[in-house]
């Protein structure tokens, strides 16, 4: 995709994210710019008819019901200006909610190409932070501050021009004092930008802090360190305070400032417009301005700032927005993987074609770790359709690294990766992922369509059958969060019974039998077995001897090299 092309470009910077991500919602963009601009023709008219009123009441002494049809059309101007600003609130916020999901659909994307390990050097809880409040941070900037951006030049620029056709000095007072606001706005916003950055960087930290003490409560109290813990959390969340109170004084401090200069503008223009009536001053256009003429330009003064007033309140918006960007785009520019920086060939190639009954085939394959050089190959390896190859090997060999490599978890350094086009794959560890829900929810991972009878007898086939009747509320069962309320073993199994519902023809397992007891251990190396009957590829990465028996073929690693090829 272009969008993923661009965004993992090198030296994108934030700004550069943030245009992109606008320019695929320029319709609901205009249209707020078209309501945004229809409130300042109807804030023009609005104040045109009030001082025409309160003239024609006080000068020319004309009757309340003689002004019937003036008040009419001063009702509808205030409705149709209301009416606007509900338009052009209704599509920034519409413009605003596709370009969140546009980015978080973007990240999401680029997480599942980093895969589970690459994600590890990342935080559960960072992660999770930038998702949600990080691409949340974004909507001020796309809802308000960028309508506002136009909005600011160009209504000041109308009410100018019609306080010019009023009175041309009354305009220039009102000139000279708007670079003010956009002036003390740019010198804001430097500081604002790095206090946001280092806002949600510490929001992550805590985050990450917090989640880290409560799955580790148990150990905490063993050790008597609980109480420490509370301290740490305390102090973090402190840091957090104190760096939330001062973007908040600099946002307070910010609008003082700007609403300090504006009252100032506007009290110099009404200084001119009273002493001009009262006959004080009779330079320029001053001896002919009247009661209308004045109060107008008096009702428009306001206005004149008002937008450039709602774009200082919105300027902090966008600060908060490249404050989170700048983090996002750090995240979007982080290789795939790290030995080569792109995607591994996840599909048999035209160019390439592979045996008939071959699954995956991997030519001179070598795989390179930042610190620890080659960990893996150069590996010839072929794959066929419905055999068990078992890798063993001592630990540090790259037995985990050779797994995640034919899941295309990891690309080579060297050589290539091939698979069959139709090929699919499960994958179950000694730590499988269980979710917070029920054991129906579980199960559906990997297979969101099965029904309440394919997922009991793929319970049963990986002996879980005594457990599920057991169970008050059958598949219905709440389960806690990585498996709580299970044993080792049930959890082990339940992943083994997500297996049996997947129908990916090709299963990688590693170490599927680690911490498990002897009797645990019998029932998932006979639900393996199973497996291997029903015509799957199994690929077992293993120490353990129990499960030599399942092979067809062995592979043995050493010291990063295939010392031997044994065929069983």
């Amino acid at each position: 995709m272009k969008a993923d092309t661009d965004a993992e470009a090198p030296g994108l910077t934030a700004r550069a994210w943030l245009s992109r991500l606008a320019e695929g919602e320029r319709r609901y963009q205009r249209l707020a710019l078209l309501a945004g601009g229809a409130v300042g023709i109807a804030t023009i008219v609005q104040m045109a008819l009030l001082a025409a009123l309160i003239s024609a009441l006080l000068i020319d002494e004309r009757a309340l019901q003689d002004l019937t049809p003036w008040l009419l059309g001063l009702a509808a101007t205030l409705f149709l200006r209301a009416l606007a600003q509900w338009g052009q609130e209704v599509a920034g916020q519409a413009a605003s909610l596709r370009i969140r999901r546009r980015a978080r659909a973007e990240l999401l994307d680029h997480l599942e190409r980093l895969g589970p390990v690459r994600l590890t050097g990342h935080h559960g809880a960072g992660l999770a932070q930038r998702l949600v409040d990080q691409v949340e941070a974004l909507d001020g900037y796309f809802s308000r501050y960028l309508p506002q951006q136009v909005l600011a030049v160009a209504i000041p620029l109308m009410i100018l021009v019609v306080v010019a056709w009023l009175d041309w000095l009354a305009a220039f007072f009102l000139l000279i004092s708007a670079p003010l606001i956009p002036l003390f706005m740019a010198l804001v916003g430097m500081g604002a930008e790095r206090l946001n950055q280092e806002q949600f960087s510490a929001v992550a930290r805590l985050a990450g802090h917090f989640i880290d003490r409560v799955r580790g409560i148990t150990t905490l109290q063993l050790f008597g360190r609980t109480a420490q813990a509370t301290r740490e959390v305390e102090a973090v969340a402190d840091d957090y305070r104190r760096r939330s109170m001062r973007t908040l004084r600099l946002a307070f401090l910010s609008s003082a400032v700007l609403e300090f200069f504006s009252s100032v503008a506007i009290a110099v223009v009404a200084i001119y417009v009273g002493f001009a009536l009262l006959g004080y001053i009779d330079y320029g256009p001053a001896d002919e301005l009247t009661l209308l003429t004045g109060l107008l330009v008096l009702l428009l003064a306001p206005e004149f700032f008002q937008p450039l007033r709602s774009l200082a309140q919105h300027y902090h918006d966008r600060a908060a927005a490249l404050g989170a960007a700048a983090g996002l785009v750090t995240l979007l520019q982080e290789p795939p993987d790290a030995g080569r920086g792109a995607e591994p060939v996840t599909k048999a190639e035209p160019g390439r074609p592979m045996a008939p009954d071959s699954l995956l085939e991997l030519d001179g394959v070598t795989l390179s770790h930042v610190g620890r050089g080659r960990v893996l190959g150069p590996l010839d390896l072929r794959l066929s359709c419905g055999e068990t190859l078992v890798v063993t090997g001592p630990s540090g060999a790259g037995k985990s690294s050779l797994l995640q490599l034919m899941a295309g978890f990891l690309a080579p350094t060297e050589g290539e990766r091939h698979l069959a086009a139709d090929a699919r794959f499960a994958w179950l560890d000694q730590r499988p992922l269980l979710i917070q829900g029920s054991l129906a929810d579980n199960l559906r991972l990997a297979a969101p369509e099965a029904s309440d009878s394919q997922m009991r007898e793929a319970l049963a086939r990986a002996g879980l059958a005594a457990l599920l009747e057991r169970l008050p509320d059958g598949l219905e069962t709440s389960l806690g969060e990585r498996g709580e309320g299970l044993s080792g073993g049930q959890v082990q199994r339940l992943a083994l019974a997500r297996v049996f519902l997947s129908p990916a023809p090709l299963v990688l397992l590693d170490e599927p039998t680690a911490s498990l007891d002897a009797r645990t251990e019998a029932r998932v190396i006979e639900a393996l077995g199973r497996l291997a009957a029903e015509g799957r590829t199994l690929v077992i990465a293993t120490h353990h001897p129990a499960l030599l028996a399942l092979a067809d073929r062995r592979l043995a690693l050493e010291a990063a090299l295939v010392r031997e090829t044994v065929d069983a």
